[in-house]
């Protein structure tokens, strides 16, 4: 049966767009497992970096924690992370926001100690501006390193903020905005963390799993 020319076009394109279709869909399933390999790897990474690998013996992406609360940055929840050593808590790293950098919002990984002392902090993402703003980088400086061993009344808290604020911190020629924004997210992830400790630590995923 010989179909009309009228027929013959949309069907033809049908045919495109379902081949095509159905391309997109194997392509996806091809690479879905590899993205999330290298997006699982890519947040080790990160996490090594705010509290040492050879510090915990627990699957630190399974001993997880949902947690919402304000001074995180966010409205939305965030998934915390338990670090353990022999079934006791070595810290948390704790996804926050610096929602006022000076081009928008700053994601950071903040790890914290079990005794309130910051093991390190990492900037994720960021839109600061290149060459100023984007110094919060480990690999453009070792600013970010100042957080390192600090923990709150080290120093006091009205000294946590940039030194162009009254506080310890520097700040970059011609950019404060980017690192006042992650300062003020640092003390308030410290802050969080001190007013929920024991339940943070409590209440993570592999705490709560039934034991064999």
């Amino acid at each position: 049966m010989k179909l009309a020319p009228t027929l013959r076009a949309p069907l033809v394109l049908g045919l495109f767009a379902l081949a095509g279709a159905l391309l997109v869909a194997g392509i996806h399933q091809f690479t879905a497992p590899r993205i999330a390999d290298n997006e699982r790897r890519v947040l080790l990474r990160g996490i090594h970096d705010v509290i040492p690998e050879d510090a915990y013996d627990n699957d630190v992406l399974r001993d997880t924690v949902t947690v919402r609360d304000p001074r995180l940055g966010t409205d939305e929840p965030v998934t915390a992370y338990i670090a353990r050593r022999r079934g006791r808590p070595v810290g948390i790293i704790l996804p926050v926001v610096a929602p006022n950098g000076y081009g928008g919002a700053i994601h950071l990984l903040v790890g914290i100690l079990a005794d309130g002392t910051v093991g390190g902090v990492r900037v994720l993402s960021h839109k600061e501006t290149p060459g100023l703003g984007d110094k919060i980088e480990r690999s453009h400086s070792d600013w970010i390193l100042a957080f390192t061993g600090r923990r709150l009344g080290d120093p006091p808290a009205a000294r946590w903020a940039v030194k162009r604020d009254g506080g310890v911190f520097d700040q970059f020629t011609g950019a404060t905005i980017s690192p006042r924004a992650v300062v003020r997210a640092v003390k308030n992830a410290l802050l969080y963390f001190q007013e929920n400790r024991e339940r943070l630590f409590a209440e993570s995923a592999e705490a709560r799993a039934p034991k064999p």
